[in-house]
């Protein structure tokens, strides 16, 4: 769907629910020309590829109200007031605090929550009906300073041979910022510490066969510069990453992009997956994760705790 150009606020019917949207001539890449109404439109886009992703996932908010490079906070709680239709998702935690997270279920609940100024989108690694048990082990491999991007595909392809080398079926995607992500399709079953566990030994353990050019180092004052880390600690309860093609508030709005393993071993760049490009690849080639959503072909990985 197109989001009308012109002054003003406007409220729109998307798909019967009414969907008020502000601030649309906002710039939010001012150097791009891009404003408000760009990023909306680009979700709007891409929600058919997306939205099968967030379905049934706590939201995080990370809310830049003044653009790619203004202030940024976290917000967990859905605010009020909000529309009757948006979803909840009641996450009970530690501190007794039970916080009632948006969902984002559809179109219009998507245009709500990236109108409040979400650039990018962070959804839990579990669904709502059991947020103990993820149906995703990921591994966050983030360049310490002084690494270069094509140390960090170097790391991408070493630890999809150690998981494949266990029979595990991984997935990648840049970042969008500096990195890439591995995802691993898992059945549910093991509890978020499970997981964590698991993701820490395979970690240190391929940090050991490759000290030159990895670490696992949580630390960061003790992480040795020119390495990449494998970050495990994103498996941790709570945590969250950046989404599929989630437009990332970096200079050249640059996006969260799925890769083929044949992509990262001939050579990619970030900066080529960016809003103006990322939907019409997705137009031709399709959305490379699917098989993240499929039940079929989920590691079973209680054998390997």
């Amino acid at each position: 769907m197109k989001i009308p150009k012109g002054p003003g606020d406007v409220e729109l019917d998307v798909e019967g629910r009414r969907v008020k949207l502000t601030n649309l001539e906002k710039p939010f890449w001012p150097e791009l020309g891009l404003t408000k109404r760009d990023l909306l439109h680009y979700y709007a886009r891409m929600a058919p590829a997306l939205l099968p992703h967030l379905a049934d996932r706590a939201m995080v908010m990370k809310r830049y109200p003044d653009g790619a490079h203004g202030a940024f906070f976290f917000m967990k709680r859905a605010p009020t007031p909000r529309p009757k239709w948006i979803r909840t998702c009641r996450i009970p935690h530690a501190s007794g605090n039970v916080i009632d997270f948006p969902v984002v279920h559809d179109l219009a609940s998507l245009l709500w929550v990236v109108n409040l100024g979400c650039i990018d989108l962070n959804p839990w690694y579990a669904r709502c009906d059991d947020v103990n048990r993820p149906d995703w082990l990921l591994f966050d491999l983030d360049p310490v300073p002084r690494a270069s991007f094509a140390k960090v595909i170097e790391t991408a392809l070493l630890v999809r041979r150690g998981l494949e080398g266990l029979g595990m079926p991984c997935h990648a995607k840049t970042t969008g910022s500096k990195g890439i992500h591995v995802y691993v399709p898992i059945r549910r079953g093991p509890l978020q510490k499970e997981v964590w566990s698991f993701a820490k030994r395979f970690a240190v353990a391929l940090a050991g066969q490759a000290p030159k050019l990895i670490t696992s180092e949580y630390r960061i004052a003790k992480r040795p510069p020119g390495r990449v880390l494998v970050d495990y600690n994103q498996n941790s309860w709570g945590r969250t990453l950046a989404s599929i093609y989630s437009v990332r508030p970096r200079p050249r709005a640059t996006v969260s992009t799925p890769v083929t393993w044949d992509e990262l071993e001939r050579g990619v760049a970030i900066e080529s997956f960016r809003i103006d490009t990322v939907p019409k690849r997705v137009d031709r080639i399709g959305d490379l994760w699917k098989p993240l959503l499929a039940s079929k072909g989920r590691v079973a990985l209680e054998k390997y705790l």
